[in-house]
This record gives structure tokens, C-alpha cells and sequence, in this order.
């Protein structure tokens, strides 16, 4: 009974199949139909007699613009074609329309091509614009009247240079081992690729009447430091990455003298995997090895030589995270390494030096009738060999030399072997670091209690004081002159003081991403804030900090009244505040919208604030009471993306603004905050300022621009405002080679652009007379000849859009070529082709792989992967 079924159920099926396969082919024909007629257009465009122009510095918009549908000024013989090119671009651009302002025709100069009935134009009137292609959209920029020819403008950088001043900030939130003092008694700390020195006492700046050094020799974040015995080199390891060119960068470990800040040695390069998670120097022997942990799956623990760079023994250490390792002060081959739940001891046989011929064994740690903790992130040595560890149960752990057991060799013989001898309960939570004094006392921070103590012979407590809660927990802790101490704590700020009188900053910064900042107008100052929900007013003259509130909520923009009496912030929420800088209070709270803010801009008059949002509008606000009363204008529409990025022009009438599908619009917004559809006129409007990424101003200034980076929920993040990012890799789109028009320098001269790359066309045929399918779009068979000789490609309706080659083979087109409003990774026109021929493009779907979004991230705290969980950072991230 179970596969009994209705007397009409096998009829009825078959037909709803045949249906169905009846709709998939109508759906194909469809797709034919539409790319030969787009295949026709683009022929006619190639073979259309270009129009007789004026002179380059003197162009006229309404005059030498072609004429529409003229039938007049073709010949009969023209006309036939003119026809079919009418045709043919109403199906076309049902194809090619993007949604956008920017190819929607409007009254743009350059809105018609050469041949008639077009709205997309293939190339640049002279003395009029430029044109570039992002991810297939034209982006067509207007060149001002004063510049006659490109030839006039500057095709390299600018001869004024950028030096690194001070850096805000300290990374110990998700980071250890970051905190030295040199034998200059300069303090050394990395935050993201720079690693800081800096001196507390003597010199201009800073609270603390200091200043900074930077060295920047690595080319992404920074994870561990360890100083030399000597006191001057320093070894920092980096995690892996990309560079601006999508290419991987290796983690490596650089040696640097701290006197020159140059680079000695380079340690390691693609032999590390992820990342350098910990390093530690011989001291017994003067620094001459250098130990490194790094961050793959087994944490490979490896032995090398300082002097010549070369690798002398590797091990596989363990599964679990590793958070410290050490040399014994006494004896070099002896190595210490801890994290979750394990205490290891390494005796290290060196080979007679040579490289690749040492080897390693290790004893682990038994605590017997002691618990064992989840986490040891930390321990010292003692004068008397014993080792100290702290761990999260609170605990400190005497870990005292057992007997020397003839199983365990080394360079001298047997080796001693290490026991727990004694337990003392330190703290309430757990003990992030341990320090040896030079008294030869002990010291150590808690991470839930935020206590510094003070311990003597026998773990004795002598001294205590407690780190204020808005700092944080104590995550490092070093000795610097007499009895002053320095302590970095997890909310990235850098404390000096005593035990007795108390901690003060001396270094402070925001603890998650910075996304706002502004700059004050007349004053020395600059706020930022973020998505810790802290917004920051800082000092430039001094490097501090002048005061920080909390939000409650992101803050992801800002923008000062032009008398500096109050800030605008935006957050991610919709909501917008006015807070008076003196006083601190809220003096307008307004709401526009559910979606994020994205940016907000004061007129230079004062009299207008813009605020651009994720919904796709600009809300504009009339100012009165220097910026402490507001009250609605209007409300610029017409973007068909979020807004990105908007300049108010010089006398507070008009708005140039950028969206996340990189248009360029402007708005009157005097005249009632209208769409200025011809922007040929703004041409020579003069901005007051121009953070804009898209336009002639700013064109070729960067060779990249990074895609907006769109949510994967429902709250979205937008671009990065201070600068586009050179960056590669899934997600990220570099800026093709832009074609300069007929300046005498051919049609495709380029302007202002380092290493460009051009675009491929959109049709197979030209991809191979160009020379050969890239290997990227290389989906099918290749054929057997070369492009040269195997003659041009022809289309088959049977198999479009596959295309054949008279002498065999065939090449398969990318999703690109079959659609171009598709993203690369995204499906062809299928069952969501009706929104993308309404201009509409479908959700992306992620796909099931952990390269989304903006490309590969390293795991661990530097990149995308593994975060911190608890207070350890479970994981690769502790």
C-alpha cells in the first residue's frame, strides 16, 4: 500500500515535468536572444563613425552633443542599421542596466556613444572626462575646465611625505609577551605592525614629558616580542596575511637592533605556519638561540641560531594552545613551555651546531594531588632554578628539580627533571603574568581581581595595590627605573607608577575597531570612537587622552560644528547625537531610520548637517544655536546603494556623495535638496573638502579600491572611511586600468595609475585575439591551437554560450561573460534573473568555507579566526 497513488497522480506528474523542462529551455532562449542582441550592439557601436568634436579646452555640453533618433543626419543606407541598433539596446539594456543613477542616461554630456540609440557610452569625449570600470559599473568622472590636457597634471606622487609621530594605543587585550624595558630604559610594546619605543622620561611630548620611536619593519600585526640579555636587540614575530597585492605574507621573525632600529636578522620566513606565538632568547649562553613557538595546528616548538639565521632542531609540541615558553637562566638546553592545561620540559641537544641535526625531547609536567588548571599562561624562573607559574585557577605553583634521570639526555648528560614542591593561592581568578624583580622578589597581576602583589622567599606577600577597574585586568608587568613599574592591562592602556603611590596612564587607546574620526577645527584635538562604544577626545599636543564617555552603543562616525562647541556622532542603530565638547552632556538625541550611519558632515557655514545612511539616503538637518538646535530640511534621494561617503562644497549649497556601488551624485541641497542630474555642470565646483574616494580629484590616486563590506547579518558595516585599503584576495576588487580617451596618447593611455590591470572584455572572441584565455576563465577543454591559428570563435545556439573553434576545442565563458551584472562567485542568470534585469541583484549566499567576506584572515586575535572566549582565549587567541 505504500506506493499506491491516485488514479490521475502519473499523468499529472508528467506534465508538471514537462512544464518545468519547457520553462528551463524557454528560459535558455531567453538568455540567447538577449546576448546576441548585446553581441550586436557592441558590434554596431565598433563599426559607428565617431562624431566630429570641438576643441578640447572649450567643450559645449548642449552643442556638440549627438543628436537622439536623428534621421536626418543618416543616410538612407545607415538607416536599416540605425533600426536594429534601436532594438537591440532595449533588450541590451535590460541586461546592462545596473540600478544606478550613474548609467541611467540622465543629462549627462557623455550619456550617448557614438552610435545612436545607446545610453551606455564606450568612450571619452575629448576634453570632457575620463572613464574607469569597477566591477563592471563605468564610473565616469568629469574633467575641470582649467585642466586642458592630462598631460598638464603630475603623473607621480606627491613630493610631500608622511612620517610616523606617535602611535595611540597599546595592544594588550588579546596578546602577551608584549611588554620590555631596554637597557636605554625605553619601553618596548607592539600595537598592529609597529612595534613602539618608548621613553617615559626626557624629550617633548607625552604626559609623561617622553616620546616615541617606531620600528616598522614587519608587514602585519605583530604577536610576541622578547628583548636580547644585552638589553638592545629585540626579536618580534608577525602573523601571516596579505599584502596589497593579494599575495600571502609568511610569518616570520625579525632580530632589529633597538639603538638603529635596523633589521639584523630575518628568522624563519616559510617556515612558520599562521603565525609566531611566542619567542624567547638564550641566557646562558649570551643570546645565542633564539626559541619560537608558532601558531599551526601543533605547535611547532623550534630552536634556532641568532647569528646565521639557520634552523637547528623542531618538534611538534602539542595540540594546545601555547602561551609561553622560556630558556633556563642556567642551562641553555633546557626549554619551558606552558598554555592549556600542560607545563612542558624540553631538553634540547644541540647536534654539534649543525643546522637540522638537534634534537628535542620533552617530560610533561605532573601536578599529582595538585588540580590542574585549565590555562597556564605564565611562569619565571628563580634565582634558585626553581620555576614559578600562574594559572587560572588563581594559583602559584613551586615547580623544584627532581633527581637527574639517565633516560633523559642532553648535552651534559643526564638531565634534572621538575616537580611541583609547593601552592600558594595568589589571586581571585586568574594570574595573566609573573615578573622577577631585581630585589629578587616576585610579582603578580590578576586578571579578575586587577591586583598587583608583591612576593618574597617562600611566596610570602609583601605589597600590594589595585589597577582602577575602567584599565582593565593586568596583563604585563615590567620593572623599569628604581622601583617605578610598568603595567599593560587588557583594555590597551600602558600604567606607570608604584605599589605605593599608585598607577596613572601614560598610554592609552580605544580596545576594539576604530571606525569614526574627526578632527576639531581650529584646535589641536581629534576625536575617534568605535565598537568598544567609547568616544575619545584626544590631545595632539600631549599624546593623551582629554576625556571618553560611553556610548552604550557603536559609534561608527563624527563630525565637529565648525565653532567646535559640539560633535555629531552616528551609530550603528540609526541614531545620532549632539554632545557639547566642554560639558560632555547630550544635547540632541534624533533617530533617521533603523539602519547604521555611515558618516556625518556639518556645512562649512555651519548652518547644515548631512548624515549619510545604510538606507540609502542623506537626511539633511538645518543648524541653529552653533549646532546645539536641529530640525529637519530634507532628505536626499536617489542613491541605489548605502552612502559612503559625502563633501559639502565651499559656500554650504551643494553635496558630492558616494555610494557602495560607486556612484558619484550631487545635490543641490539650498534649492530643496534635489538631484543634480547634470553633473557635467559640478565639474568646476569647488569642495571644502574632498574625502570622496570616487572622483577626478582623487583619480588615480589609489590603484585599488576596496569593495564596501556588506553584513552578514542584518546590520551592516560600512567601508572604512580614513583611506581605501590596498588589499587583494576574495572580496576585494582591484581598480582596473582606466582608459585616458584620445589625448594623443592612445586609447588606452593610462593616467596616474601604478601597476594597472586591464579589464577583460565581455565577449570570448576578444579575449582570444587578445592572446589566449586567462587561466581564470579557462572553465571547459582548451582547444589545440594556439589564438593565433585556430581561427575566431562561433557561437552555436545549441550550446550557447559555449563558443567553438572551426579547427576543434571550445572555450566556456566566466559567470561574468554570460552576465554582467553578476559578481564573480555569484550564479549566472537562472531563477533570479527577473531581479537582475529589474536592476536588482540577489542576496549573494555564502559559500560553506571560511574564506567569506573580505578574504582569508589568519586565526587567532590578529585575523578572523579563533577569538577569545573567556579570559584565557580558549584557543588559538590566548
Amino acid at each position: 500500500m505504500d506506493g499506491a497513488g491516485g488514479p490521475g497522480e502519473g499523468p499529472a506528474q508528467e506534465a508538471l515535468q514537462s512544464l518545468s523542462q519547457r520553462l528551463q529551455v524557454q528560459e535558455k532562449e531567453m538568455e540567447l536572444v538577449k546576448a546576441a542582441l548585446a553581441e550586436a550592439l557592441r558590434l554596431l557601436r565598433l563599426h559607428a563613425p565617431p562624431n566630429p568634436l570641438q576643441d578640447p579646452g572649450t567643450p559645449s555640453p548642449t552643442r556638440d552633443r549627438p543628436r537622439r533618433n536623428s534621421s536626418s543626419s543618416s543616410s538612407p543606407s545607415e538607416r536599416p542599421r540605425q533600426k536594429l541598433s534601436r532594438k537591440a539596446a532595449s533588450s541590451a539594456n535590460l541586461l546592462l542596466r545596473s540600478g544606478s543613477t550613474e548609467s541611467r542616461g540622465g543629462k549627462d554630456p557623455l550619456s550617448s556613444p557614438g552610435g545612436p540609440g545607446s545610453r551606455r557610452s564606450n568612450y571619452n569625449l575629448e576634453g570632457i572626462s575620463v572613464k574607469m570600470f569597477l566591477r563592471g559599473r563605468p564610473i565616469t568622472m568629469y574633467i575641470p575646465s582649467g585642466i586642458r590636457s592630462l598631460e598638464e597634471l603630475p603623473s607621480g606622487p606627491p613630493p610631500e611625505t608622511l612620517s610616523l609621530d606617535w602611535v595611540y594605543g597599546y595592544r594588550g587585550r588579546d596578546s602577551r609577551s608584549n611588554l620590555f624595558v631596554l637597557r636605554s630604559g625605553e619601553v618596548v610594546y607592539f600595537i598592529a605592525c609597529v612595534v613602539v619605543l618608548y621613553r617615559p622620561e626626557g624629550g617633548p611630548g607625552g604626559p609623561g614629558g617622553g616620546g616615541q620611536r617606531h620600528y616598522r619593519g614587519h608587514t602585519d600585526c605583530v604577536r610576541c616580542l622578547a628583548v636580547h640579555p644585552d638589553g638592545v636587540r629585540v626579536a618580534s614575530g608577525q602573523t601571516a596575511g596579505v599584502d596589497k597585492d593579494g599575495k600571502p605574507l609568511q610569518p616570520v621573525v625579525h632580530v632589529w637592533d633597538s639603538e638603529t632600529l635596523l633589521k639584523l636578522q630575518e628568522i624563519g620566513l616559510g617556515a612558520f605556519e599562521r603565525g609566531v606565538g611566542a619567542l624567547a632568547f638564550s641566557v646562558a649562553d649570551q643570546g645565542a638561540f633564539l626559541c619560537v613557538v608558532d601558531d599551526s595546528n601543533e605547535h611547532m616548538l623550534s630552536v634556532w641560531d641568532c647569528s646565521r639565521g639557520t634552523k637547528l632542531a623542531e618538534i611538534k609540541s602539542t595540540n594546545d594552545s601555547v602561551l609561553a615558553v622560556g630558556f633556563s637562566p642556567r642551562d641553555s638546553s633546557c626549554i619551558v613551555t606552558s598554555g592549556k592545561s600542560h607545563v612542558h620540559f624540553w631538553n634540547w641537544s644541540g647536534g654539534a651546531g649543525i643546522p637540522g641535526n638537534g634534537t628535542l625531547t620533552r617530560k610533561q609536567g605532573v601536578f599529582g594531588k595538585y588540580k590542574k588548571p585549565k590555562f597556564i599562561p605564565c611562569f619565571v624562573f628563580l634565582p634558585d632554578g626553581d620555576i614559578l607559574t600562574g594559572d587560572s585557577e588563581g594559583n602559584i605553583l613551586t615547580w623544584g628539580r627532581s633527581l637527574s634521570d639517565s633516560r633523559t639526555p642532553g648535552r651534559g648528560g643526564a638531565k634534572e627533571t621538575y616537580g611541583i614542591v609547593a601552592q600558594a593561592h595568589a589571586h581571585e581568578g586568574s594570574i595573566f603574568a609573573l615578573c622577577l624583580r631585581r630585589d629578587g622578589t616576585v610579582l603578580s597581576g590578576g586578571g579578575r581581581d586587577r591586583r598587583l602583589v608583591q612576593w618574597g622567599p617562600g611566596l610570602v606577600a609583601l605589597q600590594e595595590a589595585e589597577i582602577p577597574e575602567h584599565f582593565g585586568a593586568v596583563r604585563a608587568i615590567a620593572e623599569g627605573l628604581g622601583s617605578e613599574l610598568l603595567v599593560g592591562t587588557t583594555k590597551n592602556a600602558l600604567l606607570r607608577g608604584d605599589l605605593a603611590q599608585g598607577f596613572s596612564p601614560v598610554i592609552q587607546g580605544h580596545t576594539d575597531e576604530l571606525w569614526g574620526l574627526c578632527t576639531h577645527p581650529f584646535q589641536n584635538r581629534f576625536l575617534t570612537c568605535g565598537h568598544d562604544r567609547q568616544l575619545c577626545l584626544w590631545d595632539g599636543e600631549g599624546h593623551a587622552l582629554a576625556w571618553s564617555i560611553d556610548l552604550k552603543e557603536t559609534g561608527l562616525c563624527a563630525d565637529f560644528h565648525p565653532s567646535g562647541a559640539v560633535v555629531a556622532v552616528g551609530l550603528n542603530t540609526g541614531r545620532w547625537l549632539v554632545l557639547d565638547t566642554e560639558t560632555r552632556e547630550i544635547v540632541s538625541d534624533i533617530t533617521d531610520g533603523n539602519e547604521q550611519l555611515s558618516v556625518v558632515r556639518y556645512s562649512p557655514d555651519g548652518l547644515y548637517l548631512a548624515i549619510g545612511s545604510h538606507d540609502n539616503m542623506i537626511y539633511i538637518y538645518s543648524v541653529s544655536s552653533d549646532g546645539a538646535k536641529s530640525s529637519r530640511f530634507g532628505r536626499c534621494v536617489g542613491h541605489s546603494s548605502f552612502i559612503t561617503h559625502l563633501d559639502w562644497s565651499k559656500d554650504g549649497s551643494f553635496i558630492m556623495s558616494n555610494s557602495g556601488d560607486y556612484e558619484i551624485l550631487y545635490w543641490d541641497v539650498v534649492g530643496g535638496c534635489k538631484l543634480l542630474r547634470n553633473r557635467y555642470d559640478s565639474r568646476d565646483r569647488e569642495w571644502a573638502t574632498y574625502t570622496c574616494v570616487l572622483g577626478f580629484h582623487v583619480y588615480g590616486a589609489e590603484p585599488r579600491v576596496r569593495r564596501p563590506r556588506q553584513p552578514r547579518d542584518q546590520r551592516p558595516v560600512h567601508a572604512r572611511r580614513l583611506a581605501p585599503h590596498l588589499a587583494g584576495g576574495q572580496g576585494r576588487q582591484h581598480l582596473p586600468m582606466a582608459s585616458a580617451g584620445r589625448w594623443g596618447l592612445g586609447a588606452g593611455a593610462r593616467h596616474a595609475l601604478s601597476n594597472p590591470l586591464p579589464v577583460p572584455r565581455l565577449l570570448s572572441r576578444r579575449l582570444t585575439n587578445a592572446g589566449g584565455d586567462p587561466p581564470a576563465l579557462r572553465r571547459g577543454s582548451a582547444p589545440p591551437e594556439t589564438p593565433r591559428t585556430r581561427g575566431r570563435a562561433f557561437l552555436d545556439f545549441k550550446t550557447f554560450p559555449i563558443a567553438r573553434f572551426p579547427g576543434g576545442g571550445e572555450w566556456h565563458p566566466c559567470t561574468h561573460c554570460r552576465d554582467p551584472l553578476a559578481e564573480p562567485g555569484s550564479p549566472s542568470l537562472g531563477p533570479d534573473s527577473r531581479r537582475l534585469l529589474r536592476g536588482n541583484k540577489p542576496k549573494a549566499k555564502s559559500p560553506p568555507s571560511p574564506f567569506v567576506g573580505l578574504g582569508w584572515a589568519p586565526p587567532g586575535p590578529c585575523g578572523g579566526g579563533d577569538e577569545e572566549k573567556d579570559e584565557f582565549g580558549k584557543g588559538r587567541g590566548a
